[in-house]
């Protein structure tokens, strides 16, 4: 079976983890501040905090932003549960903005739309979390020029997008926003087993992601509280954090993997960019790229137009997968999920949402996607669609 996504794990990468398994530290020693000066330099952002996972820096990313009870966050409906579940977290609720057809992504001219609405009703978002699907830029210019208009603040669910740029800047700049979330789950363009980071330019809001991510527990003389100069103080918990630390095994890989970074995004090209060529025949709607961003390519999504097979979502997938080639569907609508409409979310609440979740699979690509193997992809679309 060929996946939809996987990692690329070389000799490099498995001696890098091995030197800290010979070392005197496994977590909190050189190798996690290492790892995200690389990202910091990489992204051109001052600050970078390693977290165990993506999900962890979006939970404390809203909560150094002050999100609580009584707030409202918004994000897209077509993303994984999780760029949602950070607002339940710190006890706000979650809203959903209908994504562009074209792009996937949030659309601007649906926020701009609900932004005006919610305005009149006294209930804009504390906090707007666009997602940059299959690492495709969202328009983050025009949402920014949104937060200022509107007062809301800005996190990037850029899971997908490392390596990714807009308007020719790495994504992760924070030029239009005011933190940026990176996910190295496995199947992500790079990886550290499981983790995550929060990169900001904002020296305040890092000293509380950092907080936030180990317990509240601070060990600088100058965040603790005096005590008598006979009791042994040497750290301090100032504010209810969590266990959200990444390891320096963790960091490690991805300190390894950060110098294959720019190879594995431009093999992601090569793949798409054959896609691109060898199904445009077919009754498919490919993605469309915003001309001034460029995709990481963490997913290729096809969406299937009518055609004279009457073939369905459901029968692509099904013959794929007994094809032998992995395809999945990325996402259904998160607030479809029963857990949300638990909450009074409905079928229908994203009108473009809903289309793309009946009519999208995810196909293949990944930097060991061999010819052969890409080959195999674009045979079986072609067989089923004749």
């Amino acid at each position: 079976m060929i996946p939809y996504g996987r990692q690329d794990i070389n000799k490099d990468d498995i001696e890098a983890v091995v030197d800290v398994l010979r070392s005197d530290f496994l977590t909190q020693g050189p190798v996690v501040p290492a790892f995200e000066k690389s990202i910091a330099d990489y992204c051109g952002v001052h600050y970078a905090v390693a977290v165990n996972s993506a999900t962890s820096a979006l939970h404390i990313a809203c909560l150094a932003l002050g999100v609580g009870e009584g707030d409202v966050i918004w994000t897209s409906p077509i993303s994984f549960v999780a760029s949602a579940n950070c607002a339940l977290y710190c006890g706000a609720d979650v809203d959903f903005v209908d994504i562009d057809p074209q792009t996937f992504n949030m659309s601007v001219e649906c926020l701009s739309v609900k932004l005006e609405q919610a305005e009149k009703l006294g209930n804009l978002p504390k906090v707007v979390i666009p997602v940059h699907l299959c690492g495709q830029p969202c328009d983050m210019e025009r949402i920014h020029a949104l937060s200022l208009k509107y007062g809301f603040k800005i996190i990037e669910d850029a899971s997908h997008a490392i390596g990714a740029k807009y308007k020719n800047r790495p994504v992760g700049n924070c030029e239009f926003s005011d933190i940026t979330v990176f996910s190295f789950h496995p199947v992500k363009i790079i990886t550290t087993g499981e983790g995550g980071m929060a990169v900001t330019n904002n020296e305040i809001l890092a000293k509380y992601l950092r907080l936030l991510r180990s317990h509240g527990i601070t060990n600088n003389l100058l965040d603790m509280q005096i005590h008598p100069t006979d009791e042994v103080w040497n750290y301090q918990q100032v504010l209810l954090g969590f266990n959200y630390r990444m390891t320096d095994m963790q960091a490690a890989l991805g300190l390894s993997q950060m110098k294959r970074l720019d190879d594995f995004v431009s093999t992601r090209h090569l793949i798409a960019d054959r896609y691109d060529e060898t199904l445009s025949n077919l009754p498919l709607q490919l993605s469309e790229h915003l001309y001034e961003a460029y995709s990481a390519h963490h997913l290729y999504i096809i969406r299937i137009k009518k055609n004279k097979r009457s073939i369905t979502q459901r029968k692509l997938y099904d013959l794929m997968n007994a094809s032998g080639v992995g395809v999945n569907l990325h996402y259904i609508p998160i607030y479809r999920q029963p857990y949300y409409e638990s909450k009074g979310f409905s079928p229908g609440y994203c009108s473009e949402a809903e289309k793309y979740y009946k009519e999208t699979l995810s196909i293949p690509i990944y930097p060991t996607l061999i010819d052969k193997q890409q080959e195999k992809v674009i045979c079986c679309l072609t067989e089923i669609f004749k």
